[in-house]
């Protein structure tokens, strides 16, 4: 897993390299996080399922290739590259890959309105 967790530079990252697949099953790394972000890169192979569950913090899905399903408080939603997500906290989902997925989840600090 490569980690990154800084505020004073620059980070870039090519995320086509970046991208690895298993046969079944989740990959998961970490590129970069911060006092605010945490950001990701999932790699979800065919038919690999992530059950219904919530995070305490707001998150984006920014779609790199494949395609999935992601339902979303009850709502179905196509994932195929170019798609963008945001997820309030506390947001039941769920997601299944119909093929390699690869997608970054970004986690960022809820907001608190008053």
């Amino acid at each position: 897993m490569t980690s990154t967790t800084t505020t004073n530079s620059s980070f870039v990252k090519q995320l086509r390299e970046e991208i690895a697949f298993t046969h079944t099953g989740v990959v998961s790394k970490l590129l970069f996080q911060d006092n605010a972000c945490q950001y990701t890169l999932f790699c979800l192979a065919a038919n690999t399922e992530i059950s219904e569950h919530t995070s305490t913090r707001n998150a984006t899905i920014n779609v790199l290739e494949g395609r999935g399903l992601l339902t979303l408080s009850g709502e179905e939603i196509a994932l195929v590259p170019g798609v963008f997500v945001f997820m309030p906290a506390n947001s039941p989902h769920a997601l299944k890959a119909e093929e390699n997925l690869a997608f970054l989840l970004t986690l960022s600090e809820k907001v608190i309105r008053e």
